[in-house]
């Protein structure tokens, strides 16, 4: 039997000798000490037993060698000539957490072993050794540092999806665009998201925030088209008070508050030529003053822009400045279509129906190959977020446990030529037709018309705007400027 004496004697070696415990696997070790002669047996014994060693007699020797390689076990005695083991194990532990410590020493004591373990030590043996011990205190180690392995890629799978949670895709666009995110994440330049309404900008730019050094900031989200131009000046850029009637107090802008963190502007192509002035001078040096104050204000804040036109389109027809276009242009991300990535419409659906069956407190089994085909084989203008919608409604309004065609709206069924959705007709109200139009533009004879079919639109979708406008088969920024203009913004409405 193999017995390891104190670090003044030698040490026997029985290589014949069968020991109770199985060694482990083979396994990277690094031997620290400085009795040469223990070094050089104890080294040798577990080469013998399979183990790759590499040996050391300084602690300078040992970091050097840590740097050097990777090794699943560092046995080391705590003195080492005039330097103190202690450092070793915290250094060890600080620099490579996956590399399990084993204490070996001849001056054992209680406060000794408690320093150890709280210094990051995974055992400690006192000498002199006994094979069985020593092997089974490798085994134990050496498993160890096995699950910190384990467990550190489990952390690196974990964080690859932080962020990611709610994307839903295995198509190669969306996984490029995955990589993208993750490699513009940290950085202090402007994102612009572009795509149709219903991809999931507001979703991806959440994404960049949750995966970025930014994290734990704010992020704040602006519906750029969703404000007049005076409104959106305040709600960027803060004012002070009396600044406007109504201003009775200072009152901080979206700049501010995502201070720290990202802002996320939304529909960015409908900022006025004033607005666009204003913004690509807080873009340049992030520093503005407040509607109606004076003093400069300056922030840490990262922009992440997003559209659905096409602004160099705009920018050639003098509708967008260029010089913010470049500003903003640095980063973009295209999302793809809906119909341009059809094999994720399963995966989609499978995950809005059981959201919807949760909410619903209903056992749905899905829907039926007709009409899974039918939804597959659709265009799918308002995207990802038209398809959550059709699925919650399919849930909403089915009978039974299984979906079939006549859960789907017509404009996807086929039933009808509507693509109005959710039961509208093409077919108006005789009352809501002029009586003449005499002396009226063509404009404003479709007022009357137009106006009855937005309010119908609102009114079934109860004033949610983005289900309306993806109903209506229009953008979010032209349905805004629609109820404006046809006096459909006022919030009494809803009440009617």
């Amino acid at each position: 039997m193999l017995r390891l004496l104190d670090q003044k004697q030698s040490v026997a070696l029985d290589c014949q000798s069968t020991n109770v415990f199985d060694m482990p696997d083979s396994a990277s070790i690094l031997l620290v000490d400085d009795d040469r002669h223990l070094v050089e047996s104890m080294a040798h014994w577990l080469r013998e037993t399979s183990h790759e060693v590499e040996t050391a007699a300084t602690l300078d020797q040992a970091k050097a060698a840590l740097r050097q390689g990777q090794f699943d076990l560092v046995i080391t005695d705590l003195r080492l000539e005039a330097e103190d083991g202690f450092e070793l194990i915290a250094y060890t532990r600080q620099n490579y957490p996956d590399s399990s410590v084993l204490v070996v020493t001849g001056y054992a004591t209680p406060e000794t072993a408690v320093q150890a373990v709280r210094a990051g030590a995974f055992d400690l043996l006192t000498k002199p050794l006994i094979d069985d011990e020593l092997t089974l205190a490798i085994q134990r180690a050496v498993a160890q540092s096995e699950i910190s392995k384990e467990n550190a890629l489990l952390r690196e799978q974990l964080d690859r999806r932080t962020g990611l949670e709610n994307v839903l895709s295995h198509d190669y666009r969306m996984l490029k665009i995955f990589d993208v995110i993750d490699s513009v994440a940290d950085a202090k330049a402007s994102v612009l998201l572009t795509g149709e309404n219903g991809t999931g900008k507001s979703m991806i730019a959440r994404a960049i925030h949750a995966r970025s050094a930014r994290r734990s900031g704010p992020f704040v989200e602006v519906a750029c088209g969703a404000l007049p131009d005076t409104l959106l000046e305040s709600e960027l850029f803060g004012h002070v008070s009396g600044a406007f009637t109504g201003a009775n107090r200072d009152r901080a802008g979206k700049f501010q508050l995502a201070d720290g963190g990202t802002l996320f502007l939304d529909e960015i192509a409908t900022a006025t030529p004033a607005m666009q002035v204003k913004l690509l001078r807080v873009l340049q040096e992030f520093q503005f003053e407040p509607l109606g104050g004076t003093v400069t204000e300056s922030v840490d804040t990262r922009v992440i822009l997003a559209t659905n036109e096409d602004l160099t389109k705009s920018v050639m027809e003098g509708a967008f400045r260029q010089d913010l276009f470049y500003r903003i242009n640095v980063i973009n991300i295209v999302l793809p279509s809906l119909r341009e990535r059809v094999g994720d419409i399963p995966l989609l659906i499978e995950h809005f129906l059981r959201e919807a069956s949760e909410t619903c407190g209903r056992q749905i089994d899905g829907f039926d190959s007709t009409a899974m085909s039918a939804l597959q084989s659709y265009s799918w203008p308002g995207n990802v977020r038209q398809l959550e919608n059709v699925v919650e409604r399919a849930v909403l309004l089915s009978r039974d446990e299984g979906l079939t065609m006549e859960d789907l709206p017509p404009e996807i069924s086929g039933h009808s030529t509507s693509e109005l959705g959710g039961g509208m007709t093409n077919t108006l109200p005789m009352q809501t037709l002029p009586d003449e139009i005499d002396g009226k533009t063509l404009r404003e004879a479709l007022e009357g018309p137009e106006r009855e079919i937005i309010l119908q639109a609102l009114r079934l979708h109860h004033w949610n705007r983005a289900s309306t406008a993806d109903a209506l088969d229009i953008n979010r920024t032209t349905l805004y400027k629609k109820m404006k203009r046809l006096g459909l913004d006022d919030p009494r409405l809803q009440f009617v």
